[in-house]
């Protein structure tokens, strides 16, 4: 008997007084047929009106000043197409926790007269599904008019979905096709950022997902991961792609095992097939998904959040404008509470170095900008084309040098300069103006050692100053005396800061780091080469840390070394090793090229031509 229910728009409008407050569902879920008609009609009873959306995303619900006299929207967030609207005073914004939005409605601290949503067309049972999760239910309990638009194009969708037919008051037949969401194209920038942070996101990790560019590029950078999870806010296009990778299994997951839990539905009608019936997604109420407690009660989440601009001292602007769901200040913090509850949870802020205009989003500060999260003391990673900014337990210094390492090339010297300026630098601090431009990122490589053991081999930058001193001190007198010949007992600024500091053009020096926890990172190694200008032969030198010897890892850095110089142009290697050093002398035996060697009072003299390999397999 639900067909008797159907009625037309222009019914449904006749209802409406008023004064009335309407709650129009978001994003899949908005009933677009029910608005289209609510906007044109010159019914005189639909009059200041109040329109409730979480999110205004569609195109249905104009914003401008033609419209005052109907009605006057309010939501809670204001990222997408609303933040002229809410800045120029035409919307007003709710600010509020997403995971606190149901209970708003719950109380009847926010009243609801009427709900509009989409849903799915009814089963022979009488049930249909609702296509937003997020507070539709609580809307329609709250309301004493309730109306779904059935849509034959909509999914059914799994989870917390199902909706009797009995819980409506009306039907009205859509019209009008569903919100689809266009896809990013893919941008190298992107694909580059989604690299670095897929470099420290590990296998078996929970992650969320948002909509834009930084996230169908992670789609593609992910793809090799094993066994991830996935607790997101939203589901998106680029989501299934990465789930039907193969990459997502939700075995590890703390909640919603074996399923990917979500609550908002944001794409393509391809993106509508897959989820139609689909067991793999299970959408559940926003209070559920969105609540800290349970975000980190799944081990290893990553929270992946994309930003506008930060500054140097880790404070972020978000982005605002047409596109941006994911990066409201209330998600953000939710996500970021949720991460830090989880056991070796992550948040990374991902952003290019430079916006479309060519100005630099590492920047001093952020004071003077919009859509601020300022929660600095708890900052992990930022990345950005260029690399990955550690930035847990770093001092406002540390993580500045760390942050400058990350930005543009070009805009570096005068972040120093300002840094300098701000105290956030030491005064005498060194930038070598080349150093950002020829960093040889293409050296960077992982390599796994016995018992697991996997290292981050890469060319050492300027923020490894405290982490080499860490080195240094960490090493035995005779150690020190091995690597250095003298018995240095202090590693100053510096002098530490002129190590760091390299040309690479005539200096290369290759550090091997390893994770000790979350956020913690520790160098263990370095090997590097040094030439003077015209010199065709480089000096050498190798240390590893004590505890970390014996694994190969000095032999593996020497087989590095030797390949970067060669591509450089070098016509071999000059060592000079202490007689008594016999495991450096080993590694040094391993080359695959001769090795020319005098003994002079206790230390050898070693000469390496890289003479080509073809060279000595004919002698051979």
């Amino acid at each position: 008997m639900w067909k008797d229910k159907i009625v037309s728009p222009k019914e449904i409008l006749s209802k409406i007084e008023p004064g009335m407050t309407i709650f129009i569902g978001t994003g899949m879920a908005e009933p677009r047929t029910l608005v289209k008609n609510l906007m044109t009609s010159e019914e005189y009873n639909l009059q200041d009106l109040e329109l409730i959306q979480l999110v205004s995303i569609g195109d249905t619900i104009p914003i401008d000043e033609r419209y005052s006299r109907k009605f006057r929207l309010r939501t809670f967030f204001s990222g997408w197409i609303a933040s002229e609207a809410v800045s120029a005073g035409r919307v007003d914004l709710i600010p509020s926790r997403f995971s606190k939005i149901p209970s708003l409605f719950k109380s009847g601290a926010i009243h609801i007269d009427a709900t509009f949503i989409q849903i799915s067309p009814p089963d022979e049972n009488g049930y249909a599904c609702l296509i937003g999760v997020d507070v539709e239910r609580q809307a329609m309990e709250s309301a004493h008019l309730v109306v779904g638009e059935i849509n034959e194009r909509a999914p059914r969708i799994m989870g917390d979905t199902l909706v009797h037919v009995d819980e409506f008051n009306y039907f009205v037949n859509s019209t009008e096709l569903p919100l689809y969401i266009p896809r990013w194209p893919l941008a190298d920038v992107f694909l580059k950022i989604a690299a670095n942070i897929a470099t420290v996101v590990a296998d078996r990790s929970c992650i969320s997902f948002g909509i834009g560019p930084l996230y169908e590029a992670l789609s593609v950078q992910l793809a090799t991961k094993k066994n991830l999870g996935v607790h997101s806010p939203f589901f998106t296009d680029s989501l299934m792609d990465l789930v039907k990778s193969g990459a997502v299994t939700n075995r590890y997951k703390g909640v919603f095992r074996g399923k990917c839990s979500s609550s908002y539905l944001m794409g393509s009608e391809k993106l509508m097939r897959w989820l139609d019936r689909n067991p793999l997604v299970d959408f559940q109420p926003e209070d559920v998904i969105t609540d800290p407690k349970v975000i980190g009660s799944n081990d290893r989440m990553i929270a992946i959040l994309p930003a506008r601009r930060i500054d140097l001292t880790g404070n972020v602007a978000l982005h605002s404008g047409k596109g941006n769901v994911t990066a409201g200040p209330g998600n953000v913090q939710e996500l970021f509470i949720g991460a830090s509850l989880s056991k070796n949870g992550r948040t990374i802020f991902g952003l290019p170095s430079r916006n479309l205009k060519g100005m630099p989003n590492i920047v001093l500060s952020v004071d003077n900008m919009p859509f601020q999260f300022t929660n600095r003391e708890s900052m992990d990673l930022v990345a950005t084309e260029y690399g990955v900014a550690y930035l847990i337990g770093k001092t406002m210094r540390e993580r500045a040098q760390e942050l400058i390492d990350i930005a543009h090339p070009d805009d570096r010297a005068e972040l120093v300069s300002q840094a300098k300026e701000a105290k956030l630098l030491y005064a005498d601090q060194i930038f070598l103006p080349e150093s950002g431009s020829l960093y040889p990122s293409k050296v960077c490589v992982t390599h796994e050692f016995k018992d697991g053991l996997k290292v981050c081999f890469r060319p050492i930058k300027p923020s490894d100053e405290e982490k080499m001193r860490d080195l240094f001190y960490r090493f035995s007198d005779q150690a020190v005396y091995s690597r250095y010949f003298s018995s240095i007992k202090t590693m100053p600024h510096k002098k530490m800061q002129e190590y760091v500091n390299v040309n690479y053009r005539l200096v290369m020096s290759i550090v091997g780091v390893v994770e000790v926890s979350p956020g913690t990172e520790k160098i263990i190694a370095e090997a590097r080469y040094a030439r003077m200008k015209q010199d065709i032969f480089a000096d050498t030198a190798f240390i590893v840390d004590e505890e970390y010897q014996g694994q190969g890892i000095a032999s593996y850095l020497f087989e590095l070394l030797i390949r970067t110089a060669r591509e450089e142009g070098i016509a071999g290697f000059t060592a000079d090793v202490l007689a008594s050093n016999k495991s450096m002398l080993k590694v040094f035996e391993k080359a695959p090229f001769p090795v020319q060697t005098v003994l002079s009072r206790g230390i050898y003299e070693l000469t390496i031509p890289f003479t080509p390999l073809s060279d000595l397999q004919e002698k051979d």
